[in-house]
């Protein structure tokens, strides 16, 4: 397919959960063009909390589309993490040298990492090996033009820093920005995840025959502003970067764990659980 310039700058891929129309996306791959040749390859349509699904059962499909600058870019009908994988196994001519994800319009803090297409873009493309960098802007509401502005400068300069020094293996760089012009943001700071706080909610409606269907809903998650965290350096009107390692093992609990009365029957015949902590071992 077509949308490599076939020069020796480096090869960047803009995805995200947004859908290739998001204002977001745009103001992205305009401020990357300044650091390399970039592609976009996003979905279709909005495809917000899809987390890291992939299609496994069904055909995709890529269309070329014209984006509101006029330039070219590709929409593909699966997944954020569908689009990032398309490209890494050799849809263009050239492998993306690094893959940005975003600008999401809405944090992605804490445990929104679970649920989050953007953050799942650029944790596909760690899985093959590639530098990725999530990029969200705090606000649900439409956007402050110049926080997009800022945003997308801010990922341009941190992706010129990936580049050039690289990400250990299995790291993801979560990036959140205040939803103020660049005069206005405090500094960048390295943080942890904080503790989201949802506040969701079933709404039961009834459609015109008079069967129920649920709305999940409720309102914007909140979160608690602890110092280190993404959600209080955000809070504070600071850019948040959260290197995220893809082990989600908790190594901490791996000796209590073996400590449990772990069995190949669970139970003994008659009906009592085994003592001892021991694990047996079935030849």
């Amino acid at each position: 397919m077509a949308g490599e310039s076939g020069t020796e700058r480096p090869f960047i891929l803009v995805s995200n959960d947004d859908g290739v129309y998001s204002p977001g996306l745009l103001a992205l791959k305009q401020a990357l063009a300044e650091v390399g040749d970039v592609v976009v390859l996003a979905p279709d349509r909005n495809r917000t909390a899809a987390g890291h699904s992939k299609t496994m059962h069904k055909p995709l499909r890529v269309q070329q589309v014209t984006l509101a600058d006029e330039s070219e870019a590709y929409a593909g009908s699966g997944s954020p993490s569908d689009c990032v994988a398309l490209a890494l196994l050799g849809l263009f001519k050239r492998t993306p040298e690094l893959v940005v994800s975003g600008i999401n319009l809405g944090a992605n803090m804490g445990h929104d990492l679970i649920y989050s297409g953007t953050v799942s873009a650029a944790m596909e493309a760690v899985i093959f090996g590639v530098p990725g960098i999530a990029v969200s802007l705090d606000t649900h509401a439409p956007p402050n033009p110049e926080a997009w502005t800022a945003a997308a400068r801010f990922a341009a300069h941190l992706a010129r820093q990936v580049l050039d020094q690289g990400l250990p293996p299995s790291v993801v760089l979560n990036v959140n920005v205040p939803n103020v012009p660049a005069g206005q943001i405090r500094g960048v700071e390295v943080t942890r995840l904080g503790q989201r706080v949802y506040r969701d909610a079933l709404i039961e409606r009834f459609d015109p025959r008079g069967r129920p269907y649920y709305w999940i809903g409720g309102e914007v998650p909140g979160g608690e502003p602890h110092d280190g965290t993404d959600i209080g350096a955000v809070d504070h009107g600071m850019i948040s970067i959260t290197p995220v390692h893809l082990d989600l093992t908790e190594y901490r609990f791996m000796d209590p764990l073996r400590g449990w009365n772990l069995t190949l029957d669970g139970v003994t015949s008659n009906g009592t659980s085994p003592r001892g902590g021991e694990t047996v071992h079935h030849e």
